[in-house]
């Protein structure tokens, strides 16, 4: 295990480089939460793929190709679709906005102040999205230390916390390229031929496991396959954590094809986790917990040194994830909600030192989570089903129709969430009625109230085109 040890060794120990370094870029609000708003088209699309494909996707997306064979890509499938869809539909717009959250553009589309509700349900997102990734760490510091989960759980998130707090969206994007080299070399190209072959090919894997179901792609369920379709595909449209790398592109036309590349790498990696799964299954067919399943055919199917570059790049795939939601969360944090609590404009937010501390803050928070729980997908499928019930009719409602009021998305904001959480706790968090029922809710309420009450002021909506056009002013861009 010698060499595995060396290779994480030398992993984590470049990551905080990078953060150290970043940490001499990020000298302003932009450069530390937007990283300038300066992406090429190559950093770009290798972050954005960096941040939505975590420790949910690679450990939980290897765990649900063990248990349902090919349909177990749908979840990472569903997640790439909403890339594309972001980027060929919206991306453009909202780089134009020149603003830092989510609840900064409903604020410029419905005037008032809407932040709180949203940055709540925002916050409440992001530090879920960052706690899922935060607890696959244990898996990964089990295999090679045989460390209990917590104490894997507090190294892989102190590594992550210190990282982002040095140097912001500047620290993470560096990282996030190194992360995005390392699980393809790791995942696509090592471990997804080297268990394929070991298993016999896809007539070894039939003849081991007996069970044609394995190869359906429906296996999963339908009503599996819809809710993934709905939480994924329309959280990666409105999601904080994914809109901030919206705005670190340097133009609409990066943002578009950038994201595109991006959601098709997504794709690939679905169908590469599924297959993986498949073939552990094939192999090690007594794995009591779908979620082990990754570091089981990691440790006994990989010789040493490719061990460790496989472990990193599981790694890599946790510690993207976890950084951009880290960001993200403290970005709503700062703007959205103590920014509006504290009423100074000229402290709350805009100083990088105070930035640095909400990322701080809320990583050890994330970091104490985790160690509480569990199960990655249930923790992700409570951040999405938050999002998506709280957000989605607001945000996508704002963005194409003008009818739509301030009240009226508040409304929808606040039952959405309500009746998400409200399934959660009283029926059962992988209810799929959840999502239904507060998607519901949600575009209902929207429509009915939006309808019966004042339209947008005339003044609000021409601001409103105006930014959407790409012509913020100077003053705009500074206060932002």
């Amino acid at each position: 295990m010698a060499l595995d040890y060396a290779v994480i060794a030398a992993y984590v120990l470049g990551m905080i480089g990078m953060g150290w370094w970043g940490m001499r870029r990020a000298t302003s609000k932009s450069e530390y939460l937007v990283a300038g708003r300066r992406l090429g088209f190559s950093m770009y699309s290798g972050t954005m793929s960096a941040v939505v494909l975590g420790g949910a996707s690679t450990i939980g997306g290897v765990g649900l190709g063990y248990k349902y064979g090919i349909s177990g890509a749908w979840m990472v499938f569903a997640i790439g679709l909403g890339i594309l869809l972001l980027s060929a539909l919206f991306a453009r717009r909202i780089v134009k906005l020149k603003v830092y959250t989510v609840s900064q553009m409903l604020d410029l589309r419905y005037g008032g102040n809407s932040s709180m509700i949203s940055g709540l349900v925002m916050a409440a997102y992001t530090l879920m999205l960052t706690v899922t990734s935060t607890i696959a760490y244990s898996t990964i510091f089990n295999v090679l230390f045989g460390l209990p989960k917590s104490i894997g759980v507090i190294i892989g998130g102190s590594i992550v916390v210190l990282y982002s707090v040095l140097g912001g969206m500047w620290s993470i994007t560096l990282t996030d390229i190194v992360q995005f080299i390392v699980k393809t070399v790791g995942i696509l190209f090592l471990l997804l031929p080297i268990s394929l072959i070991t298993a016999g090919g896809f007539d070894g894997i039939q003849q081991r496991l007996n069970d044609p179901a394995m190869f359906e792609v429906g296996n999963i369920g339908t009503g599996t396959i819809i809710t993934y379709l709905l939480i994924y595909v329309f959280g990666l449209l409105i999601g904080q954590d994914i809109w901030q790398r919206v705005f670190t592109a340097k133009s609409p036309k990066v943002a578009t094809w950038g994201g595109i590349t991006s959601g098709l790498y997504c794709l690939v990696y679905a169908v590469a986790g599924a297959l993986i799964g498949l073939a552990g299954k094939a192999l090690y067919p007594d794995i009591a917990n779908k979620d082990e399943a990754f570091a089981t055919i990691v440790e006994n199917l990989l010789p040493t040194g490719v061990r460790g570059l496989v472990l990193a790049a599981a790694l890599a795939a946790m510690m993207s994830t976890s950084s951009g939601a880290l960001i993200a969360c403290a970005t709503v944090a700062s703007n959205d909600i103590w920014r509006r609590k504290a009423k100074n404009d000229d402290t709350a937010a805009s100083d990088v030192h105070n930035n640095r501390m909400f990322t701080l803050v809320i990583g050890v928070v994330a970091i104490a989570i985790a160690v509480a729980l569990n199960d990655v997908v249930a923790a992700l499928t409570v951040a999405y089903n938050i999002l998506v019930g709280g957000l989605l009719v607001a945000i996508i409602g704002g963005l194409v129709w003008k009818r739509g009021t301030r009240v009226g998305a508040m409304v929808s904001m606040a039952l959405g969430s309500l009746t998400a959480i409200g399934f959660m706790v009283f029926v059962d968090v992988y209810a799929n009625e959840a999502i239904y029922y507060s998607l519901g809710a949600s575009l209902v309420s929207y429509v009915v109230v939006s309808l019966f009450t004042p339209p947008t002021d005339y003044a609000v909506l021409a601001n409103w085109e105006r930014r959407v056009a790409g012509n913020a002013t100077e003053e705009e861009l500074v206060n932002a």
